[in-house]
This record gives structure tokens, sequence and C-alpha cells, in this order.
């Protein structure tokens, strides 16, 4: 599971002309699911990404999670985050997971984030969406199951 995350003030995805989600001080999450991830990379990817230490104390340091702001997420599905771009010029995603797998844990992660009572957006699963944002900082990282 793969994940760039977006410290944000200001975000939302839209699906054609319809408001899918917006939030506003928070995090965006582009989350890309590989086919062999389960629930546990889903767990550690939230808990990771709920207690990263990316937003300003009062002394300007980073010291602060999104938690601790009472922020909100944005939670994009971004199959594309898994491609392999070694070879050749058109990327392969074949290491993505398939929407069986994909959906059901894009939906664990965005119902134990509400569940820890964390106001959470969604895009709309396999839609083609247009996501605007406004990068504090700019501060930008990428999450990967593989690292932990």
């Amino acid at each position: 599971m793969r994940a760039v995350i977006q410290r944000v003030s200001a975000a939302q995805v839209t699906v054609g002309d319809e408001l899918a989600g917006a939030i506003g001080p928070g995090l965006l999450v582009l989350l890309g699911i590989a086919s062999g991830d389960t629930a546990v990379e889903a767990d550690w990817l939230l808990d990771k990404l709920l207690d990263l230490r990316i937003f300003e104390d009062e002394e300007g340091k980073l010291n602060r999670s999104v938690r601790d702001l009472n922020g909100e997420l944005l939670v994009v599905s971004q199959f594309t985050l898994l491609a392999d771009t070694r070879k050749g010029r058109r990327p392969s995603f074949a290491a993505a997971a398939r929407p069986e797998l994909a959906i059901p844990l894009y939906e664990h992660l965005v119902h134990r984030a509400r569940d820890r009572g964390v106001t959470v957006a969604t895009g709309r699963f396999g839609a083609r969406m247009r996501i605007e944002l406004v990068n504090e900082g700019p501060v930008t990282l990428i999450l990967d199951s593989n690292d932990r």
C-alpha cells in the first residue's frame, strides 16, 4: 500500500460536475492499493498518517499531527501510484490490486479513520476525478507499507 499525503488548508474532489468530497485543514491522501495488501497494511498506514508530526506547533516546529489539530482527511484512490516505469515508455499497473480487493481495503481504511473520530471525505473509487488543493508548506510525503 502506498500513499502520497499532502498537508492542506483545503482540498476537494469532483466527479464530473458533482462535488464528491471536501475538507478544510488536514491531509489529502492519494491511496494506491497493491495486489498483496491486507487490512494489516491499511491499519499500519492509517496509524502512521494520523500520528505523523507534520503540522507546526506554537514555535513553528513540526510537532503536531492531524489528530492533534482535529484535522480532516480527504482519501482518494489512485492505482497509478503502483505504476512500474522501469521498462519502456508505458507504465505497467500489474501491481495494483483489482477492484474486488482494493475497494474493501479502501473502505476499511476510511471506516477505521472515522471510528477514531476523524472527519473523512472521499473521492469515488474508479471514477475520473478532479482534485483541487491548497498545499501548505508545501509538505508532501510518501508512505509505503513495504517500509514498515
